[in-house]
């Protein structure tokens, strides 16, 4: 069983509003992510959100039909880590060979791109997945059981990242052909780029 673990807890200080909430097309951000993950046939949802926002990114998926386990995150404060330590105290249970971890901040990911980290998981049973454009590593990260413990205790500074170095010759990069793997929306700017590329402007 794979879990999908959307990280959705940031105060957006930079965009000025909740990055989760903002419209793509007919959409907002963690319905359209949402979607692409079940739609990968992952076998269970957690989004985890701020305080302010949990009841409104929880409404967003109950509205769009998706089944999802909101959870949130009083500790945002402290760094992207502090939501996939909350995330993963709710996904981890008996029978759950991994978590796949997506930024609400990078919305554009595939289902294709999902599917295929999950499809080299499944072949390599590798601890990490990724997906590669080139030489450009994306999300989501799978990370297997073997380095639940490693990311618990990982320093908050650097967070998942150093797990992420500490397996650099046993992780397994699969090459896509999806530039929404890598694709952060931070900014008001960044989102303008999104909304007139998608209108064609």
């Amino acid at each position: 069983m794979l879990i999908g673990l959307i990280l959705a807890a940031g105060a957006s200080t930079r965009m000025g509003r909740t990055k989760a909430l903002l419209p793509i097309g007919a959409e907002t951000f963690v319905v359209h992510l949402a979607r692409a993950f079940l739609a990968a046939d992952i076998d269970d949802l957690v989004v985890v959100a701020g305080p302010a926002e949990r009841l409104a990114v929880e409404s967003a998926l109950v509205d769009a039909g998706i089944t999802a386990r909101v959870v949130e995150n009083p500790r945002r404060d402290e760094g992207q880590l502090s939501s996939l330590h909350v995330g993963l105290g709710l996904a981890d249970r008996p029978g759950v060979e991994g978590v796949v971890v997506g930024l609400v901040d990078v919305p554009l990911v595939s289902t294709a791109t999902i599917r295929a980290v999950v499809d080299a998981h499944h072949r390599t049973h590798a601890p990490l997945v990724r997906p590669a454009v080139g030489n450009r590593h994306g999300h989501p990260v799978l990370f297997a059981r073997a380095v639940f413990e490693e990311l618990r205790h990982a320093d908050p500074a650097l967070g998942a990242k150093a797990v992420v170095r500490a397996h650099d010759r046993d992780l397994v990069d699969v090459p896509v052909d999806d530039e929404g793997a890598c694709i952060d929306i931070d900014t008001p700017a960044d989102y303008a780029r999104l909304i007139g590329s998608a209108s064609g402007t």
